[in-house]
């Protein structure tokens, strides 16, 4: 007999509304992210600009609002001005972060260029490791002043006369990590950073900035880091940002599923630092967050050790090129549901990559086929399906314990209601990995509801992965939910990312 499991939801029991910069990506200049990924000059897939008109579409279906660029690790040692100008002219550099050859065929004016076709905004970042307040605002200037100075003009004639009008930068990246070229203690950062971010906004005052948090929740200064920095960053930035990358090393997949509980967690620990700071402060604004990476990662480590070990100094190696589970997907989604139910506070979030290095869209070696990786479709269905006003979705089932973790439920979930429409959506996922779970959710606060289908991505091999020409891995659509009275009846396959979607008629 299944496990049994109950929901509540109300359309009065609002989150907030979900921005949709929530669904954002990530484009480092990393192995073969760039250059061999959405960058192949000459493929006859490609169009006049070089780019992969193959992967623009496959990113256009994921419908990402915004893409962090130029990293990540690379932009703690990256001079800007490297990336514009005649091709010919520019410079071939050591990536020291990446042990790799970067050719800066594609700078700002490129990606630019990328990110529109693909239907996004750029969200740029500055180095803060080897440079500082002085190069942060030149580029600031060259992006985004109208004219009539000689980095806004040095623009024009590079082609560009209108600004990019770049809105929202980052202040540097994993500040506290010593593996950060030119990383920073704690007060070294926040005084940077704050006066970074001070001189930006005498540039334009319409740019929002986000202030380097802890790398990840592990870090043995999290959170002191987090509230020594943003005491100083408080007046100037708007978000702070988080970053946590998850792995099933232990090859123990109930405890790997419960890691999106660590992520909840962690977003509940950088709000209090931040509220905490605010009160400290005696401020009125509020910081929200900017969960700029995320993403499980693991499977090509000891690969990619091996390759700066024995080859460095390549260009566009292929590095990180995790190829991704059907576990992996689930926990995906879960991360996912983790995000939509800190609508208030996650404002900004980037699945970190989007092309070939852990990403949800890959291409073969040497202008082969472009194809989609199982945690393609979590992505893909939440943001299609999870904007509008995202409601609390109360949870009643049985839980267990794993490994490393205790009271886990059985089932996760997430609701999004979409008034111009009336639909509702359920995401669920049961990441019990023996049993079923029969679901019974009560939304007569939503009125009477009509279910419109229910999508699933569900697997019996949980190793099972995608390659070109082969997705093993796809969601379909099943018949196992029935909605009557507001009352839906649901069977949640063990294991299962669940997409559940509703019309509200009355």
């Amino acid at each position: 007999m299944a496990k049994q499991a109950r929901i509540v939801v109300d359309r009065d029991f609002k989150i907030a509304e979900v921005d949709p910069r929530i669904y954002g990506s990530f484009v480092e200049q990393l192995g073969r992210a760039v250059y061999d990924g959405l960058y192949q000059p000459g493929n006859p897939l490609s169009d006049e600009e070089g780019f992969r008109k193959d992967v623009i579409e496959m990113v256009r279906e994921l419908n990402v609002p915004v893409i962090r660029y130029p990293g990540g690790n690379f932009v703690s040692g990256y001079r800007w001005e490297d990336g514009i100008g005649p091709l010919a002219d520019r410079p071939k550099r050591l990536d020291l972060a990446w042990k790799s050859i970067e050719t800066n065929e594609v700078g700002i004016h490129e990606f630019a260029s990328w990110t529109k076709k693909a239907g996004a905004d750029l969200m740029m970042a500055v180095n803060l490791g080897t440079r500082g307040i002085e190069e942060a605002c030149a580029l600031l200037e060259y992006c985004n002043h109208p004219g009539g100075t000689a980095l806004s003009d040095l623009r024009s004639r590079h082609g560009r006369k209108e600004p990019f009008d770049i809105k929202m930068w980052c202040l540097g990246n994993e500040m506290d990590g010593d593996w950060q070229i030119g990383h920073k203690t704690m007060e070294e950062y926040g005084r940077l950073a704050a006066e970074t971010a001070r001189a930006m906004k005498m540039i334009d005052p319409s740019i929002e900035l986000v202030s380097c948090g802890s790398s990840y929740r592990g870090m043995p200064t999290f959170p002191e880091w987090d509230a020594v920095t943003l005491e100083h960053t408080y007046d100037h930035a708007d978000y702070i940002s988080l970053h946590q990358y998850y792995d099933n090393e232990a090859d123990d997949p109930a405890d790997y599923l419960a890691k999106a509980d660590d992520m909840d967690e962690y977003i509940r620990t950088v709000v209090a630092v931040c509220d905490y700071v605010k009160a400290k402060k005696r401020g009125r604004k509020t910081i929200n967050l900017s969960f700029d990476e995320w993403n499980v990662w693991f499977h090509s480590k000891e690969q990619d050790d091996k390759l700066n070990k024995e080859r460095p100094w390549q260009q566009a190696p292929p590095l990180l090129e995790d190829i991704y589970t059907f576990e992996d997907a689930v926990l995906v989604g879960e991360m996912l549901i983790t995000l939509l139910n800190h609508a208030d506070r996650v404002k900004v979030a980037c699945l970190a990559q989007l092309v070939n290095v852990i990403a949800p869209v890959m291409t073969e070696k040497n202008g082969g086929k472009a194809w989609k990786q199982t945690i393609f479709y979590p992505f893909f269905h939440a943001s299609a399906y999870g904007r509008g006003t995202a409601l609390r979705a109360e949870v009643c089932c049985e839980k267990h314990d794993t490994s490393e973790h205790e009271d886990v439920t059985d089932i996760v979930s997430a609701a999004v209601y979409k008034e111009e429409s009336k639909e509702l959506t359920l995401f669920v996922v049961n990441r019990n990995i023996e049993e079923d779970v029969e679901l019974t959710a009560d939304l007569r606060g939503m009125g009477n509801c009509r279910l419109l289908e229910h999508i699933v991505l569900e697997c019996g091999d949980r190793k099972c992965t995608n390659g070109p020409g082969q997705e093993r891995v796809r969601p379909c659509n099943v018949s196992r939910s029935s909605a009557d009275q507001g009352i839906l009846q649901s069977l949640l396959r063990r294991m299962s990312w669940n997409v559940i979607r509703l019309k509200r008629e009355s």
